[in-house]
């Protein structure tokens, strides 16, 4: 497995890491969500991204269950707040990060936590209460880095002029090829700010693993047939032009590039000098192992092309 830095921090993560938010929460049995662990650090895989409200800490018990006994510093663990565990618990303010975070460390079983993000943007907090609260759990050791998923620019770098507090090292935005945006202005001034990308759905949420064929029923196991995992799922991916784009976009893969669409799309995400990571969910270890794979195919920069002009005309 290959490596990058993280932004400005001293963390070094494999390019593709492992999730937990609809399978780990739910979405598999607790036994397959552990051996797709196990699968990940036999593969080299030692980055792990949660979320305090993943299946309402149901995921990073799993985590803290499974990884419990490993030497600490032989994984690296991120976990998330913001959305709400409860009626009242909810938010980035000074005192939900503080209650919020001793409890996923509780589930983690750990003592600190790697990469702490906010999940969304608080408009209801002041930036400044949330920044001193990150702030202060580095400063008291429960937190290594601190990091943000999907925040507007503007809210990034007014936190990256303020003064006394700790910097941000992540961002963690969707991106892949059905979901580029964050491509155009979001890398860049991160990269500007010393800020790395670990990025979600890279996949697209497995439709960029081919699976979905125009016309035809969902896969019984797939998540977009699951009662819960598939209630995330665009409709605007399912629609027969973007389908049927995928599907020409699998035989480029597999004829031309002579791989999977799945490892065609990863290789694609971190063709990126800005993309740290790229998470990847998992339901069963072979999964994991194709995945992994990615991290080390080149491609041809006129394939990747190719591919972007045919989707471009579906979506």
């Amino acid at each position: 497995m290959k490596y990058r830095e993280l932004g400005a921090s001293e963390l070094k993560v494999p390019a593709v890491s492992l999730g937990s938010w609809l399978t780990f929460s739910g979405g598999i049995e607790k036994r397959q969500a552990a051996a797709c662990i196990h699968k990940a650090l036999d593969l080299g895989i030692t980055f792990f991204d949660t979320a305090n409200v993943y299946g309402r800490g149901a995921a990073e018990s799993v985590l803290g269950e499974t990884l419990a006994g490993l030497k600490r510093d032989s994984f690296h663990l991120a976990t998330k707040v913001f959305f709400p565990m409860s009626e009242t618990d909810k938010g980035l303010s000074r005192a939900q990060i503080a209650k919020q975070l001793d409890a996923s460390l509780k589930r983690l079983r750990v003592d600190y936590i790697d990469l702490y993000q906010c999940h969304r943007y608080d408009f209801e907090t002041p930036l400044s209460e949330t920044m001193e609260a990150l702030s202060a759990a580095v400063r008291q050791g429960k937190v290594r880095y601190i990091g943000f998923s999907e925040w507007p620019l503007e809210k990034i770098e007014a936190a990256a002029e303020m003064e006394g507090v700790e910097r941000f090292v992540s961002s963690q935005p969707q991106y892949s090829m059905l979901w580029p945006a964050p491509q155009d202005a979001i890398f860049p001034r991160c990269a500007e700010l010393g800020i790395g990308q670990i990025v979600w759905s890279p996949l697209a949420q497995g439709v960029l693993t081919g699976k979905y064929k125009p016309g035809r029923a969902a896969p019984p196991e797939s998540r977009a047939a699951h009662p819960t995992m598939g209630a995330f799922l665009p409709d605007q991916w399912f629609e027969r032009p973007v389908l049927e784009a995928v599907q020409q976009v699998e035989q480029i893969a597999k004829k031309e590039a002579g791989m999977s669409l799945a490892q065609f799309a990863l290789a694609w995400v971190l063709r990126r000098a800005e993309v740290s990571s790229a998470i990847v969910g998992a339901s069963r270890p072979a999964q994991v192992a194709e995945n992994a794979s990615a991290a080390d195919m080149e491609v041809a920069a006129e394939l990747f092309t190719k591919a972007e002009e045919i989707l471009s005309q579906a979506l």
